[in-house]
């Protein structure tokens, strides 16, 4: 099965209903939703859901594929939302402004990792898969476009069962990116414990998951 994000007029539905046994289409706007149920009238795999994505509970149909061409101003909410399934999640694969994909995909020690990059590979493996050039929309849109695949964590150990305390550590860590851990973590942790640390003079965008994870072991006790 596949849920379906922002179906617009039904141009990624088509192939979906070519591949998928069933397919939930999820769209806002009411005039699109109308054009879906004209598009596909009679189509027993296709569910149209007339309703905004970040009020939508994503589990309800079960385990699934989750696919969608995103705008930019909504990419990360709904990334998060899409993570948020757990076990549900069977993976993600969007289109999205390939600027954010390259800052989704990024590696440490590279001009693209941040707090963003984080906190999505927390949660799953990722992936950019290729570009799209504008020209293959229309009308073409004034930035290049790229696929990413999201492969949720689900082995015991591999993410964390409340992420919450470790990323408001690494949103600490990145507070301001261009400084060292020792400036950012100064006056949130006694300064003799960040003193100690190997790592107080590196910058967060040059630690991975990995190591943020033993940082705030050693620093919480957690």
């Amino acid at each position: 099965m596949v849920v379906e994000i922002g179906a617009g007029d039904g141009a990624l539905t088509e192939h979906l209903l070519e591949r998928a046994d069933r397919v939930i289409a999820i769209e806002v706007d009411p005039e699109l939703v109308k054009r879906l149920l004209l598009r596909f009238a009679g189509n027993p795999r296709l569910k149209v859901v007339a309703s905004d994505i970040m009020a939508t509970d994503l589990t309800q149909w079960g385990r699934a594929v989750v696919a969608g061409n995103l705008p930019y101003y909504i990419t990360s909410p709904v990334v998060e939302r899409t993570l948020a399934m757990g076990k549900y999640l069977e993976r993600a694969v969007f289109l999205i402004q390939k600027e954010v994909a390259e800052r989704i995909t990024a590696v440490p020690s590279t001009r693209d990792y941040g707090f963003l990059s984080v906190v999505t590979q927390l949660s799953a493996e990722t992936k950019l898969l290729f570009k799209v050039p504008p020209g293959a929309f229309s009308p073409p849109p004034k930035v290049d476009s790229a696929v990413i695949r999201l492969l949720p964590r689900h082995k015991e150990g591999e993410a964390p069962s409340d992420p919450t305390p470790l990323l408001a550590f690494v949103g600490l860590c990145f507070r301001h990116k261009r400084k060292t851990l020792r400036n950012n973590l100064t006056g949130i942790f006694p300064a003799a414990q960040i003193a100690e640390l190997p790592e107080s003079g590196k910058r967060a965008e040059q630690l991975s998951l990995g190591e943020f994870r033993d940082l705030y072991r050693r620093l919480t006790g957690s």
